[in-house]
Formats: C-alpha cells, structure tokens, sequence
C-alpha cells in the first residue's frame, strides 16, 4: 500500500465521521478509565450497562474506595473476570489518589504503572482522555491493519508503530477510533462486508469477492 492510498483511505472515513470518538459511555478521564479496564475481553455496550449505575453511585477514586470490593462487584458482575477487574480497579483507585491527588495522569509511564493498565489502556487514555495522537491496538485494529494492508505486523506493538509511521499526521489523532469501528462494524472478523466497504478498492485484502453471511455479526476475532 502505497501513500496516496493511505491518504486516501482517511480521507473516506474523515469524510463519513468526521468526529469519531469511543462508544464507552464517561463523564470524567477517571470514568473512562474505568470502562476501559472493564472492557478487555467485554463489549462496550456490556460495560455501560454496568457503569451506568455503578458511575451514578460512584464517580471517582475515593467514592469506589468507599463502596468496598463487594459492593464494586455488585456492580460489574456481568463482566467477565470481574473479580480480577474489581481488586485492580480498587488497587488503581487507591494509587491515584496516593500519587495523583486523586486525577488520573497524563503521561505513558504512570498510566502503565497502575494496576490492569496496559499499553493499549494507556493509548486509549492518551488519545480519548488527553487528545494525544496514539494508536490503541485491539483485536479490531490488528485485523484491518494487516488485513488492508494498511500496515501488517506480528505483533499489537508492531501495529502499533507502522500505523503511527504510516498514517498522515492530519488524521493521527482520530485514526483510533476509525480503525475500531471499521472492524467492529465493516471489516469484521469472519466474513468482512467488502459490497459495504467504502474503501474496498483501497484495500489488498485479496478476497473481496466472498459474501458477507451475517450483517449483525460484530464477533471479535483476529
């Protein structure tokens, strides 16, 4: 893939949603935190049936501090590992407010440092949070990297450092959630809807030919 194809390949999806932005549902970057360490290995849509109560009770560090691992799990047990979720959310909560005053930082290397947050968090964070131009690799975005050839990679952090190196600096800071949504919704895992794809002819993936089976079908598979 060539730069005009990339370039081209953003400008399509800038032009469709020109302001794209996370499905999780937040008020706060503590918020939004929170969903995003519940929703590894969830849907979005999971994650805010659960927060939308456990975030009316409870907003910020010192007020799930206060609810008590029991009472977090209460909340998130629809969640897959929640009990692990639950005792790093608790752990994260009690290290904000220790080392942050309670604010959720800005930078790389304290977002990795606190419990449950990984690499992906912490882009997740950096980008929809701060506004910072990073690359949150997901399953999604691992599939329609290599898929598209947009930039092929063994590895999220691969991924990760192509699409950095290769997408225009002009849609770098929304090329995130793009690439999400087209694989949740458009390039998905098993049968990718190509009749459907507003840059199929942009893309190398060589099977464009196959039928898309199942419209609804949103199944998370690299």
């Amino acid at each position: 893939m060539n730069a005009e194809q990339r370039y081209q390949i953003f400008s399509r999806l800038r032009a469709a949603n020109p302001n794209p932005t996370t499905e999780l549902i937040y008020r706060t970057p503590f918020e939004l935190l929170v969903a995003v360490m519940l929703s590894a290995q969830a849907t979005d849509k999971s994650v805010n049936q659960a927060t939308s109560g456990l975030f009316a009770r409870a907003g910020t560090p010192e007020a799930i501090l206060a609810l008590g691992e029991d009472g977090l799990k209460a909340h998130i047990r629809t969640i897959g590992l929640f009990n692990t979720k639950a005792r790093h959310i608790l752990q994260t909560c009690a290290l904000l407010i220790e080392r942050h005053g309670g604010a959720v930082p800005c930078d790389r290397a304290s977002l990795e440092s606190l419990p449950g947050v990984g690499r992906k968090t912490a882009n997740v964070i950096l980008n929809t949070a701060f506004g910072e131009p990073t690359m949150a690799v997901d399953t999604h975005i691992f599939r329609v990297a290599n898929r598209t050839g947009l930039a092929p990679g063994k590895t999220p952090l691969a991924v990760e450092q192509g699409l950095l190196d290769q997408i225009p600096d002009e849609f770098l800071h929304d090329a995130h959630h793009w690439l999400i949504l087209h694989g949740r919704y458009v390039c998905t895992a098993r049968t990718p809807r190509c009749t459907a794809c507003l840059i199929a002819d942009l893309c190398d993936y060589p099977d464009k030919s196959l039928t898309h089976r199942d419209p609804s079908s949103t199944t998370d598979h690299v």
